[in-house]
């Protein structure tokens, strides 16, 4: 029956035997690639349905089955062009040279999307964000890209692979000067990950690159921070490990937010204490133990002198400021927001022009940053507040009506 058909063809003009020919081939992978990948599909799709794994549906998703799929036309054109009667021998190597360049490009877009699969279910992991593969994956696409233009150049030119591979090694230095960005990123990302410098949600800084905000992104060559703002800044990957900058992930871990601020006091209202505002102190709950522990050692202290009555000058003897610093400490101690078990101090800094700093330094009992504000802003409200009890003032800058005050003559 082909025969005669191909007779009959032959006899109107002789080109149209291969040209039907390769038509009817045509067809025949065009009904392969129609009925088998509509039937993959399927099976795949009714497979992920009744699966309850994630990673089935991934590949759906990515659509792996579908590219691979389409290999098959290739495959059977590749196979079934030498079997055209009457096609030259020059168009059937050339069809195959093609197709074999075509399989390459439609393996290497399977392996690309399979790439994908394999990133989407390491996120899944618990300790993705801790070791993020998404600079691997795109190393990886970035090495089958190249060998699949190795390949398709060779299965055009009819050439062995390993013959374009052996002349690779005179372009090398050019490689390494094209590539010279990619290949310090791969160096970076492989540190980053395996010292765990940068995860995904870390809160970061890097004021080089005005970036102060959590990691959103892990790549091979940038690494995306957003900002408080809602901006988003783009990190080379390398600068990470070339460039400073500070993690605070060690903060959210540990639980605790660290509180170091200053009261500046004016020292002019730095005293010692009467008698009254001693007994006055005693009915602080805050202070009741401090005053009678101070009392007992200043006078200890003050009973081992030689002559004890001569002057107070030579006396030991409360101050304000000292009952001040007691009080701070003994408030945030008992602070429920305050941690006990992390590093508290209330320190007296070096006077400065400005006043005598009196540094709290503790962490909060949350690391949420609306809370931790909270927790600061009413700590110092409530300090300032009540400086006064102890007769200190805090030191302000004058300001224009202080100066018009002081120049009121009735004032």
């Amino acid at each position: 029956m082909f025969d005669s058909a191909f007779s009959l063809l032959r006899d109107i003009h002789p080109a149209l035997v291969p040209v039907s020919g390769f038509l009817c081939l045509l067809l025949v992978a065009w009904l392969a690639e129609v009925v088998l990948k509509g039937q993959l599909i399927a099976l795949a799709r009714r497979i992920a349905a009744r699966s309850i794994t994630r990673l089935d549906d991934y590949l759906l998703e990515e659509n792996v089955v579908q590219r691979a799929a389409h290999l098959l036309p290739a495959f059977v054109i590749h196979l079934g062009v030498p079997a055209v009667p009457g096609l030259d021998t020059r168009w059937v190597t050339a069809i195959q040279s093609i197709t074999l360049a075509a399989m390459a490009v439609l393996v290497a877009a399977s392996l690309s999307a399979l790439l994908n699969v394999v990133n989407r279910a390491w996120l899944d992991r618990p300790d993705a964000a801790r070791r993020p593969i998404k600079g691997y994956v795109q190393v990886t696409r970035i090495l089958l890209v190249c060998l699949t233009t190795i390949l398709v150049v060779s299965a055009l030119m009819g050439r062995s692979p390993l013959l374009l591979l052996s002349g690779l090694g005179a372009i090398t230095a050019i490689l390494l000067l094209v590539f010279k960005d990619t290949i310090l990123s791969l160096v970076a990302s492989v540190q980053i990950s395996g010292l765990d410098m940068v995860r995904v949600g870390d809160w970061i800084e890097m004021p080089q690159f005005n970036a102060d905000g959590d990691v959103i992104d892990v790549a091979l060559h940038t690494v995306r921070v957003q900002n408080w703002d809602k901006t988003i800044t783009t990190i080379p990957t390398h600068r990470l490990i070339s460039d400073s900058f500070r993690n605070w992930r060690g903060m959210s871990e540990s639980g605790g937010r660290r509180i170091k601020r200053a009261l500046l006091i004016d020292m002019s209202t730095v005293r010692f204490l009467t008698a009254e505002e001693t007994s006055h102190f005693t009915r602080f709950a805050l202070l009741r133990d401090y005053i009678a522990g101070k009392l007992k050692e200043l006078a200890d202290y003050n009973a081992a002198l030689d002559n004890p009555t001569e002057g107070a000058v030579n006396l030991r003897r409360l101050t304000n400021l000292g009952t001040f610093r007691a009080y701070v400490y003994n408030y945030l101690k008992h602070h429920p927001s305050i941690r006990k078990d992390m590093t508290l101090l209330v320190r007296q800094l070096q006077p400065q022009p400005e006043g005598l700093p009196i540094e709290v330094y503790c962490f909060t009992a949350t690391t949420n940053w609306n809370d931790y504000e909270n927790i600061q802003a009413d700590i110092f409200d409530h300090l300032l507040a009540i400086l006064d009890e102890f007769g200190l003032r805090a030191y302000q800058q004058p300001s224009g009506s202080d100066i018009a005050r002081a120049l009121d003559p009735t004032g």
